[in-house]
Order: C-alpha cells, then structure tokens, then sequence
C-alpha cells in the first residue's frame, strides 16, 4: 500500500509548481495579451504582485516542510556546494552590468558591443548564477523540501534562460542575434577569471554575507562559517 505524501510536502510541491508556472505564462504566452489590456505599467505591478504571492506560498509551505529528512552528503557535500556557491554569486553580482536582457534603453546598444565581464562566461548570468545555487543545494541532499525548491528555481533559471532567448529573438531582432553569436548559453568558466574586479570583489561580499545570514535565517551554519 502506498504511504500518503506529507501534506507540507504538497503544498509546497504546488506553490513551487505555482511560482515557476506563473513566472513563464505570465513572461511568454499571455505578456502579450496582458499588456494590451494592463498596458506596460500594470502588466509589471500585477507580475510584481503574482510573483510575490506566489513566492510568499513557497516561503511558508518550505517553513512547514520537515526541515532534515534525508541522508545528507556529508562534509563533502558542504565542500562542494560551498565551492559551487562562489562563483554563483560572481555572477549574479556581474549580472546587471550591461545586461542587454534588462528592460533599459541602453539594451539594443548593449547586445551589439563585445561582451565583458560575466558575459565572457554566458549571456544569462543571472540565470546560471541561481542554476548553481540550487545544485549546491541539490549536492546537499538534506530535505525534501530543498530539494523540490531548489529543482524549481533550477528548471526555472535555465528554461527561462532559453525561452529569454526566444523572446528577445522576437524583441530585439538583429540586435539580439549579434549577442547571442558573440555569447554562449552554456557557461564558459575559463572567462569567470577574466571577468574583472568588480563581479569578483561583490561576488565575494554576497558570498560571504549570505552564508552568514543562512544561520540567522535557515539555522544551519553554510560556507565558509561551517568550518570556522
């Protein structure tokens, strides 16, 4: 006989399935419509107001979720999330430093100049930077409830990355064509080195406030403070 899922365990499946679902029919098949009824403006506050309720739904159905109710990986396991974390935050920090991707007006000059930064690494760096925050959570094997969480925020990061590129194909025409032949989807990490000061010296200050705020915050000591 099967043994009934944990009713935590399925609402907080739902609310992540809720948050990533919202994110990509709101972003894609209905942005159009949405827009010619809303306008510019109240399509973004009532996107605002969805993401944020649904993302409030992952945060309390996560509270409620067992907190530890798998094996783990071990020290190991905290090594090489810890590992994956930093250059996650490298390039989150780099992300919105000339980012065509972002609704600006600087956007259409931005994809025609040649690439710097973390844009030598991908042109989603955003995206790749949340992807390898969840594999270190994934590495992590501690609960259910991150797991099912952090493969969310995974498949939303890189299937948003993709269909990004599909929706600024149709944006943003020769403009974005031109970036996307001088930038790769898949991350290149020999160019993370290269990426510059900047992305390294606040990737570094993100890497080591948010590992402290994982105990406050998450109760469980993360990076560098595991150890020290």
């Amino acid at each position: 006989m099967a043994v009934p899922m944990d009713s935590a365990i399925v609402s907080l499946i739902a609310a992540n399935t809720a948050f990533v679902g919202t994110h990509f029919i709101m972003s894609h098949p209905l942005r159009a419509p949405m827009v010619e009824v809303l306008g510019d403006r109240g399509f973004q506050i009532v996107y605002a107001l969805v993401s944020a309720a649904t993302l409030a739904w992952v945060y309390f159905a996560f509270k409620d979720a067992p907190p530890a109710d798998l094996t783990g990986t071990g020290e190991i396991g905290w090594l090489i999330a810890t590992i994956l974390t930093l250059p996650a935050m490298v390039l989150l920090a780099g992300s919105v430093m000339g980012n065509p991707a972002l609704p600006t007006p600087m956007a259409q000059e931005q994809a025609r100049a040649v690439p710097k930064g973390v844009f030598k690494v991908t042109r989603h760096p955003m995206m790749w930077g949340f992807a390898l925050w969840a594999l270190s959570h994934i590495v992590l094997f501690w609960s259910m409830r991150t797991m099912i969480t952090a493969l969310a925020i995974g498949v939303l990061a890189l299937v948003g990355a993709k269909l990004q590129d599909r929706k600024k194909e149709a944006l943003m025409g020769e403009a974005w064509a031109v970036w996307e032949s001088r930038t790769s989807y898949w991350p290149r990490f020999a160019g993370l080195l290269g990426a510059g000061a900047l992305p390294w010296a606040l990737g570094l200050i993100f890497f080591i406030f948010f590992s402290w705020l994982h105990l406050p915050l998450g109760g469980i000591p993360a990076g560098l403070w595991r150890w020290f």
